[in-house]
C-alpha cells in the first residue's frame, strides 16, 4: 500500500508547512507591531523637546509655539519642576487641579516609572530642572517594576527556540490525534478501490466517518463481481458452443467431401458434373479450415489452447514453412523469395512450433488469397535488440491506410464481399496475433517496401 503512506506525508507536510507558516507570520507580524510602535516611544522624546523648546524669560518660562501645537495635539499637559525647591515654576493651561504643584524626590522618582493620579508621565532633563509630560490616562502602559534576571536574557536565544518547538510540537500531536480516526478510515477505502480491478470481492465494514463510501465501494464492488460471473457465462456458453458446432459439423462435411471426391474422379459422370463436384470438395475444404480457424481461434482468445513452449529456431521454422508451400505446388503466379541473411543461422526463441509454423502459413496464404493474379511473397528473419522480427511481404495489390489502421486495431478482421463463391474470412489474421499474443510478442502490419503487404512477427529471444 504505496498510497496510504503517501497520502499520510502529505498531511504531515501540509502539517509542517502550516506551523512554519504559521511561526513566520508571526515573526512578521511582531516585526510590523514593533514597527508601528516603535514611534510611540516618543514620549520620552518629546520631553526631552519640550525641556529644550522651555525658555527662561524676564517674566518667568515660556514654551515654544511648535512645542505647545505638537502638546495640544496629543492632549499633554506640562510642567517643569525647580531642582533646587522641587516646585513648579512653569505648567501648561490645560493642567489638570489634581496634579500637585511640589514634588518630593520619592514623588519625581514613582512619576517617572509610573503615574500621577492615573496619567501615565514621562520625564525630560532641562538645564535646571526636570520637566514632566502628561498623557490621557488610556494612552498608554507603563510597567513599574521592571527587572529581568541577567541569565534568563542570556539564554533568550535558547529559549524562544525550545518555545517554538514546543508550538510546533503541540501543534503536530493535535493534528495526528484530531486526523488517525480519519487515516485509519482512508486505509480501507485505498484497500478497497486498489481491490476492484483484480475482480476480488470487495466488503468493508460499513460504519465509521466515511461509512457513505464504505457502502459505495461495496455495492460497487457487488455490481462488478455480478457483471462479471454474467460475462463468463456467456464467454464460457460461446466457447462451449463454437467447440460443439465445429465437432458436430466434421462428421457431415467429411461425408460431403467423400462423396464429392468420389463423384470428382467418376470418369462415368460428364465434365460439367465433375466440374460442380470439384467445386464443392473446394468449398467443402474451405468450411473445413473456417472450422478449424474459428476452435483455434477461441481456444487462443479463452486460454484453452496449451502453448507449452521450447527453445525453436525461427530461421529453421521459417525455412521449412516456406519449402512446404513450394513442394505442395501454389501455381506459376505465386514466387515465394527466401530473403533471410545467410550469416543469420539461428535465432533461438522459446515457443510452440506449430503455432509459429501455423502463424507463418496463415501470412503467406492471406497473400496468396488476396492477390488472384499473382505476385512475389518476400519471407525473412532478422535478429537485433534481444528480438526476433519474421517479416511476410509481397507487391501485390495492398491495402490502403485506413485498412491497415483497422486491422491493427480492430478486434477482428472478418471479411464478407459479395462475390459467394470467392467468399473469404479473416480469422487468419486474427489467429497470427494472438498465437504471438500468447508468446509475449507483437503483430505490426503494414505497407510494404515492395509496393503491397507486410506483416511483422515480433517474438521476444
Amino acid at each position: 500500500m504505496k498510497s496510504v503512506p503517501k497520502l499520510i506525508r502529505r498531511f504531515v507536510g501540509i502539517l509542517l508547512l502550516s506551523s512554519i507558516l504559521i511561526v513566520v507570520f508571526n515573526f512578521i507580524a511582531l516585526a510590523i507591531i514593533t514597527a508601528y510602535q516603535s514611534p510611540n516611544g516618543s514620549p520620552w522624546i518629546t520631553a526631552d523637546e519640550t525641556a529644550e523648546a522651555l525658555q527662561s524669560i524676564e517674566q518667568g518660562y515660556v514654551l515654544s509655539d511648535e512645542m505647545t501645537t505638537e502638546l495640544h495635539k496629543e492632549n499633554t499637559w506640562a510642567i517643569y519642576i525647580d531642582n533646587a525647591t522641587g516646585k513648579s515654576v512653569w505648567h501648561s493651561d490645560n493642567l489638570p487641579e489634581s496634579i500637585p504643584l511640589e514634588f518630593t524626590a520619592s514623588d519625581i522618582a514613582n512619576l517617572t516609572r509610573g503615574y500621577i493620579d492615573g496619567y501615565p508621565t514621562f520625564t525630560g532633563e532641562a538645564e535646571d530642572g526636570l520637566i514632566i509630560l502628561g498623557y490621557p490616562k488610556d494612552s498608554y502602559w507603563k510597567h513599574m517594576w521592571p527587572s529581568w534576571d541577567y541569565r534568563f536574557i542570556e539564554n533568550l536565544p535558547q529559549t524562544i527556540l525550545a518555545v517554538l518547538a514546543a508550538n510546533v510540537l503541540l501543534i503536530f500531536i493535535i493534528y495526528m490525534v484530531v486526523n488517525t480516526k480519519l487515516l485509519k478510515s482512508i486505509k480501507p477505502i485505498a484497500d478497497g478501490i486498489q481491490a476492484l480491478p483484480t475482480e476480488q470481492p470487495v466488503c468493508l465494514k460499513e460504519k465509521g466517518v466515511l461509512s457513505e463510501l464504505y457502502i459505495k465501494i461495496n455495492r460497487t464492488s457487488e455490481i462488478l463481481q455480478s457483471q462479471n460471473y454474467q460475462l463468463r457465462k456467456k464467454e464460457t456458453a460461446r466457447a462451449n458452443w463454437i467447440a460443439g458446432v465445429s465437432h458436430d459439423i466434421r462428421t457431415p462435411l467429411s461425408m460431403v467431401m467423400g462423396y464429392a471426391g468420389q463423384l470428382e474422379s467418376d470418369t462415368h459422370l460428364s465434365d460439367e458434373e465433375r466440374k460442380k463436384a470439384t467445386v464443392i470438395l473446394r468449398q467443402s475444404e474451405r468450411m473445413k479450415n473456417l472450422i478449424n480457424d474459428l476452435n483455434l481461434a477461441s481456444k487462443l482468445e479463452y486460454n484453452m489452447q496449451p502453448i507449452k513452449p521450447k527453445q525453436e529456431n525461427m530461421v529453421a521454422i521459417a525455412r521449412q514453412v516456406v519449402v512446404d508451400f513450394i513442394d505442395i505446388g501454389i501455381g506459376d503466379k505465386y514466387h515465394i523469395k527466401w530473403l533471410t541473411d545467410n550469416s543469420l543461422n539461428t535465432c533461438i526463441v522459446n515457443a510452440n512450433k506449430d503455432l509459429i509454423k501455423r502463424a507463418i502459413g496463415n501470412l503467406i496464404q492471406n497473400s496468396i488469397n488476396h492477390n488472384k493474379n499473382g505476385c512475389k511473397i518476400f519471407v525473412s528473419v532478422t535478429a537485433d535488440n534481444n528480438r526476433c522480427c519474421i517479416s511476410v511481404a509481397d507487391d501485390g495489390i495492398g491495402a490502403t491506410d485506413e485498412q491497415i489502421e483497422k486491422l491493427n486495431n480492430s478486434p477482428h478482421y472478418m471479411v464478407c464481399d459479395e462475390n459467394t463463391s470467392e467468399q473469404r474470412h479473416g480469422l487468419g489474421l486474427l489467429i497470427v496475433k494472438q498465437i504471438i499474443s500468447s508468446h509475449n510478442g507483437e503483430t505490426i502490419i503494414e505497407q510494404s517496401q515492395y509496393g503491397g503487404f507486410e506483416v511483422k512477427l515480433i517474438l521476444p529471444l
